[in-house]
């Protein structure tokens, strides 16, 4: 929150108004309403949240702030913007363009669509400094390599000369924050800064945003589903509906005792630590999927010959089984390897050491023995419209499965994606419609159904509820937890959302680096972690609590190990905690 020192709330001048605010999109049938009447002022200083679910409007909101909003469907109906002493509602965009940035930065929620995917991220920032400042492209250099280390990005230096697409979510969710903050603006605006970000690297990210307020006396405007990180960094909050405002107050006030029905259903959805309740005991299952001693590694190439040099160890001598209608749940920071397991175990990354699915051996496969296993194993990814087809119906993406295998005819595979639909809460009145129609919750559900078209025996849940409202997050684990118990589908879950975890898990396995450091029960982890970096962890979790004290985050001893090794060095393990019935069983490294 903010420093008492810092004048916030209606007694200090605003850096920002927005008044009676409206923006409207252009239809056949004339002026739609987005947003009504929003009205607010942000003091320096001060941190304000917009949350609600999607739809509600706190996306349009920011956009308009900043003169982002699609021209000409969607525009600005009524209302006015103050940036200071400046009309922004007014204001043509050659001035608008110069504020931006400068005096009004923001943070958008999806970092692969806001970087330039053919320049590199010290291209990028270099860019974006010289553009507000008379710094010659040394200097420039210099401060982006200074941003990208303040946001405690890993190897600053060499991430400069690195292209989008070859860090990881949270690595470029960071160089985006880095982009926002190098020139210190008056008012920053984050659209969901945090979703895509593992807890330590989240609670880093919310006391860079506090430090910047502390040191410079920012602004910040944060557009947030996670009522967690309302609660902690936020000094106002305003409930947002449908375009309207259901609630505005001070955080400690509106949680404490809402007024508005919707703020009460929001704060009663979200995932709290300690709700976990017992797990269901699998020991006598069958055993679905078994990894002995995976390794992924990648190879990179310098000199003048070109030659591997060093290698990537992305997964490191990881081990694991998962039982018959079971949920292991994988966590741990951006990069540590879990979506590189996900991916193995589906087929899809090439590994050493022994998967096995269902009996199946999973290594260097025919395109036969790939279809074979997509029988068996599915994936649910975390982006739904990136993985459905934007040009095929839902019903024939939910069917083609069982058209690939060859089952059933037109009809009948029709029907099983009907019931499929019954089964994740749409309708079968649905299936002629396309993915844009639908929300995100819903085509999350929609990628949920096809992954069931073969019942298979694993389900790979990778981040597939990190991105969704808290109520939508709810009811998709709902289901997930329904299904699984119905079919005794085996679940590999992969999350960096801890308190989601506890509700949904029998057994987690916490990776670092590449490597597990401890496995166990869900009530063994999250009540009596053993491993330094599991504390780590549960310490950083928000609480969705704005009058709990923060924990401090216990730091790491030793340096922090370095994934790229020499060819042919040998690589450190970690030392592994293992713990079964609430005692320590096995230890190694």
């Amino acid at each position: 929150m903010t420093d008492p020192a810092q004048p916030t709330g209606a007694a200090a001048a605003p850096v920002l108004s927005v008044q009676g605010l409206c923006v409207s999109v252009r239809t056949d049938a004339g002026l739609v309403p987005l947003v009504s009447d929003i009205s607010f002022d942000l003091a320096r200083g001060e941190t304000l949240a917009i949350a609600g679910e999607s739809g509600s409007g706190k996306s349009i909101t920011s956009l308009a702030i900043m003169g982002l909003l699609p021209p000409p469907a969607v525009r600005v109906t009524g209302g006015e913007i103050r940036l200071g002493d400046t009309v922004l509602t007014t204001l043509p965009e050659s001035r608008m363009r110069g504020l931006r940035g400068d005096r009004i930065a923001m943070i958008f929620q999806e970092p692969m669509t806001s970087l330039n995917p053919v320049m590199t991220v010290g291209a990028q920032l270099v860019e974006a400094i010289r553009a507000h400042a008379p710094l010659s492209r040394r200097a420039a250099q210099a401060e982006a390599l200074a941003a990208l280390t303040a946001v405690r990005l890993s190897e600053p230096a060499r991430r400069m000369g690195q292209y989008p697409h070859e860090l990881s979510g949270g690595m470029r969710q960071r160089v985006m924050i880095a982009m926002a903050l190098a020139l210190k603006p008056d008012v920053l605006i984050a659209d969901e800064p945090t979703t895509a970000l593992d807890v330590t690297v989240q609670r880093e990210v919310l006391d860079l945003l506090r430090d910047l307020q502390r040191t410079h006396g920012t602004a910040i405007l944060l557009i947030t589903h996670d009522m967690g990180v309302v609660a902690e960094m936020a000094d106002r909050v305003i409930v947002m509906r449908r375009g309207m405002v259901q609630e505005m107050g001070q955080v400690r006030q509106i949680f404490a005792a809402p007024k508005a029905a919707y703020t009460r259903d929001l704060l009663a959805a979200v995932p709290r630590m300690g709700q976990g309740g017992d797990a269901v005991p699998r020991s006598t299952a069958p055993v679905v999927a078994q990894l002995t001693d995976v390794q992924v590694r990648y190879d990179l190439r310098g000199g003048v010959l070109n030659r591997v040099t060093h290698r990537v160890h992305a997964v490191e001598g990881v081990s694991f089984d998962i039982r018959a209608g079971e949920t292991f749940s994988l966590v741990g920071e951006s990069g540590c390897g879990k979506s590189t397991i996900a991916r193995a175990m589906v087929g899809l990354t090439p590994h050493q050491g022994t998967i096995r699915i269902a009996d199946q051996a999973v290594g260097t496969m025919t395109a036969q023995s790939r279809k074979s296993l997509s029988a068996v194993a599915q994936i649910v990814f975390q982006d739904p419209m990136a993985a459905l087809d934007p040009r095929m119906t839902v019903g024939d993406q939910i069917a083609e499965p069982l058209l690939i295998h060859g089952q059933g005819n037109r009809a009948t595979r029709r029907a099983r994606a009907a019931d499929l639909m019954d089964r994740v809460g749409l309708t079968a009145a649905q299936l002629d419609n396309y993915p844009h129609e639908f929300s995100g919750g819903q085509r999350q559900r929609i990628c949920i159904a096809r992954a069931l078209a073969l019942t298979p025996k694993l389900i790979v849940a990778d981040e597939s509820v990190s991105a969704l409202d808290v109520s939508v997050q709810a009811r998709v684990l709902d289901l997930l937890r329904a299904l699984k118990d119905e079919f005794a589908i085996a679940m590999l879950f992969i999350s960096h959302d801890m308190a989601v975890v506890e509700n949904i898990s029998d057994r987690v396995g916490v990776m670092h680096l590449g490597q597990i450091v401890e496995i166990g029960s869900r009530a063994q982890i999250f009540g009596n972690p053993q491993h330094p970096y599991t504390r780590r962890l549960m310490a950083a979790v928000p609480v969705a609590d704005p009058a709990a004290v923060r924990p401090v985050i216990p730091r790491m001893a030793g340096n922090s190990p370095n994934p790229v090794h020499k060819v042919g060095a040998v690589v450190p393990r970690h030392r592994l905690v293992a713990v079964a019935d609430g005692h320590l069983v096995a230890q190694a490294g």
